[in-house]
C-alpha cells in the first residue's frame, strides 16, 4: 500500500516589482537539505544556486527568477522561509554607541518590506544628448562575488550588466546593451567622468532595497540604536 501524501498548504503575496500575484508554498525537507548543504559550505555560489533553487519549486516554476531583480527574489525566498520554519527569525545585532556589544533580537519577518525611494529612477542623464537606461541586477549578477552588495569591487561589472540601453543624439541613436560585449560596456563606463559615475552610482544606492527598521538596546550603557536591516543576510 502506498503511503499517504502530506497536504501542503498554499499562499500569495505581490510581486514588489510589478505588484502582480504570486502563489508560493513553504520548501519541504528535501529542499531545505539543499538550503543547509550550500551554508555550511559557504561558497557564495552554492548559496546563490540554492536559492535559486528553492524559489523555483516553492513557487511551481511560475516565477523567472534570471530575470528579476534581485529584491524581488530576496523578497520572495523570505516570505517562503517565514511559512516554513517561523515568522521570527533571531539574529544578533551590534550596538552602535560601543561599536562591540551584540544584542540579540527577534525579528518579525512578515513586517519586512521592500522599500521604494520616490527619487529612484532608472534613466540616467550622462550629458544633454546622451544617457542610460538601466535594468536591476539579478541573483546571478552577484554569482562571482560574496555577498549580494553593490560595493568598490565589483561596481563597474554590476553596472556593465545592468545596462539596457544606451542612447545618443537625443533619442534617435540606440544602442542595445545585449548588441555589445561586457568589454565595451566596461570600457564605456570607464571613459565617464566623476559626475556622471556618481549618477550612475545613485541608481544603486536608490534602487528598491528589502529593508526593516529595528530599535535595540545596549544593556551595558542603556543607551538605544536604531539598526536598519537591508539586503536577504541581514535577517538570518
Amino acid at each position: 500500500m502506498a503511503l499517504p501524501q502530506v497536504n501542503t498548504p498554499t499562499y500569495e503575496l505581490a510581486v514588489p516589482s510589478t505588484d502582480k500575484k504570486l502563489k508560493y508554498r513553504p520548501f519541504l525537507v528535501k529542499e531545505e537539505k539543499i538550503l543547509m548543504i550550500a551554508m555550511e559550505g559557504k561558497e557564495q555560489s552554492g548559496i546563490i544556486d540554492a536559492v535559486k533553487q528553492i524559489v523555483a519549486s516553492c513557487t511551481f516554476e511560475k516565477f523567472d527568477i534570471s530575470k528579476s531583480p534581485i529584491f524581488d527574489v530576496e523578497y520572495i525566498f523570505l516570505n517562503i522561509r517565514a511559512k516554513s520554519v517561523g515568522e521570527v527569525s533571531t539574529v544578533n545585532l551590534r550596538c552602535l554607541d560601543d561599536e562591540k556589544t551584540f544584542v540579540r533580537t527577534d525579528i518579525d519577518l512578515t513586517k519586512v518590506e521592500v522599500e521604494m525611494k520616490e527619487e529612484h529612477n532608472n534613466k540616467i542623464e550622462l550629458t544633454e544628448e546622451m544617457g542610460m537606461i538601466m535594468t536591476y541586477p539579478t541573483l546571478d549578477s552577484f554569482a562571482d562575488y560574496e555577498g549580494t552588495a553593490v560595493n568598490a569591487s565589483n561596481m563597474i561589472d554590476i553596472i556593465a550588466s545592468c545596462i539596457a540601453q544606451i542612447y545618443d543624439k537625443g533619442g534617435e541613436d540606440v544602442y542595445e546593451a545585449k548588441d555589445s560585449t561586457k568589454q565595451e560596456l566596461i570600457e564605456f563606463i570607464e571613459q565617464l567622468n566623476s559626475k556622471q559615475f556618481a549618477d550612475i552610482q545613485k541608481f544603486f544606492d536608490t534602487m528598491p532595497k528589502l529593508t526593516h527598521t529595528v530599535k535595540i538596546k545596549n544593556p551595558k550603557t542603556e543607551k538605544e540604536s536604531e539598526i536598519t536591516l537591508s539586503g536577504l543576510n541581514d535577517f538570518f
